[in-house]
C-alpha cells in the first residue's frame, strides 16, 4: 500500500490533484431556467451555497456528461470530468444568444486540489484558518483564498478547493506541510472503483443511456420537462434499463473487457471491478461470467463505505 492510499483508508487525509477537471460558470438572470431545461436534476430547488449531481443528456438520453452543479453567488459552477468537458461546455454555450445566459470557461485559470480522509476536513480549516466541518455534505464555502466544495471521490470524508492556478503550487505544499499525504493517480484509480464512481471515457460515455449509470442521484422525477425526459422517464416506468453497472468481486485479478470497464486490485476489498451486466444478474450475490472465464460476483457499490459513510 501506498502512503496516500493508507492516508485516505486508513484515517489521514491523502492529496489528489484534480486540476485537470473543466470549470464552467454560468450566469444571467436566466440561467436557472436554461440549465433546467438541459439537465436531469431541479436545478430550480439547488440553495446558494449547496451543490448537486446532473447529467447532461441528448434528446435520446444518452449521455454528454456527468456534472457537478454549485449554486454560487453569481450564479453556477459547473465542474465536469475532462473527457466530457468540451461537449458540455458547448451544450451550454449555444444558448448564451438566446437570453440573459452567460458561459465562462475558466478550465486554464484554475486548479482543483482535493483532501480526502478522515483528517480532510482539520487540515483544509488549519491551512485556510477557517471552520469548513460545519459544511454539509452537499455544501459550498467562497472564501477570498479558495472556493470549499465538501465532496467525496474515494467514499471518504472530502474537500475539494478550487484556487487560480498561480496559487496551485503555494497551497500544494502548504496542504502537504500540515499532514497531507500526495496520492498519485494510480493510487487515486484504485479509490474511485473502491468508492464505486464512474468515469467518463472509461465506465460511461456519449452512447449510454443515462438510467444504466449509477448516477440515481442526479435524476429527478419531479421536475418539468428537459432534453431527453421522455427516454428516461420511459425507462424508470418499464421498472429498469435492460442493463446497469454494477460492482463486480472474483477471487481472482479482473481485467477489462467487453464487461468489466474498470478493475483494480485493492489492499482492503480483493479484486474488484466494475461493469454492466443485464437485468437478470443486477442483483447483489449474481454470479457472472466474465470474459476470461473468471467468475464475478454483483456485489453492492462502493465496495467500501468509507466516512462519507458516518
Amino acid at each position: 500500500m501506498t502512503a496516500g492510499y493508507t492516508a485516505v483508508r486508513d484515517g489521514g487525509a491523502g492529496l489528489i490533484d484534480l486540476s485537470e477537471r473543466g470549470q464552467i460558470r454560468v450566469s444571467g438572470s436566466e440561467a436557472t431556467m436554461f440549465l433546467n431545461g438541459l439537465v436531469t436534476n431541479d436545478v430550480k430547488s439547488l440553495a446558494e451555497g449547496r451543490w448537486m449531481p446532473a447529467a447532461f443528456p441528448t434528446v435520446q438520453g444518452r449521455l454528454i456528461g456527468a456534472v457537478r452543479m454549485a449554486r454560487v453567488k453569481d450564479g453556477f459552477l459547473i465542474d465536469t470530468e475532462r473527457a466530457s468537458h468540451e461537449a458540455v461546455l458547448k451544450t451550454i454555450s449555444r444558448f448564451t444568444m438566446a437570453g440573459d445566459f452567460r458561459v465562462a470557461d475558466f478550465t486554464d485559470e484554475s486548479a482543483m486540489l482535493s483532501l480526502q480522509g478522515m483528517r480532510a476536513g482539520e487540515i483544509v480549516g488549519k491551512v485556510l484558518k477557517a471552520i469548513v466541518t460545519d459544511l454539509p455534505r452537499n455544501g459550498v464555502r467562497e472564501l477570498e483564498a479558495a472556493t470549499i466544495i465538501r465532496a467525496t471521490h474515494t467514499a471518504e470524508d472530502g474537500f475539494d478547493l478550487i484556487v487560480d492556478s498561480t496559487r496551485a503550487g503555494e497551497l500544494r505544499q502548504a496542504l502537504q506541510d500540515a499532514g497531507a499525504q500526495q496520492v498519485d493517480q494510480e493510487t487515486f484509480e484504485i479509490l474511485r472503483i473502491e468508492a464505486g464512481i464512474a468515469r467518463f471515457g472509461v465506465d460511461m460515455d456519449e452512447t449510454t443511456v443515462i438510467p444504466e449509470i449509477n448516477l440515481d442521484d442526479a435524476l429527478s422525477y419531479t421536475k418539468g420537462c428537459y432534453v431527453g425526459q421522455e427516454i428516461i422517464v420511459r425507462i424508470k416506468h418499464r421498472g429498469h434499463p435492460a442493463k446497469k453497472l454494477v460492482g463486480l468481486k472474483a477471487d481472482r485479478p479482473i481485467q477489462r473487457g467487453a464487461i468489466v470497464t474498470s478493475a483494480a486490485v485493492s489492499p482492503k476489498a480483493g479484486n474488484i471491478g466494475l461493469g454492466y451486466v443485464r437485468y437478470e444478474f443486477m442483483e447483489p450475490g449474481s454470479t457472472v461470467l466474465l470474459d476470461n472465464e473468471i467468475k464475478a460476483t454483483v456485489t453492492e457499490l462502493p465496495f467500501i463505505r468509507g466516512s462519507w459513510y458516518g
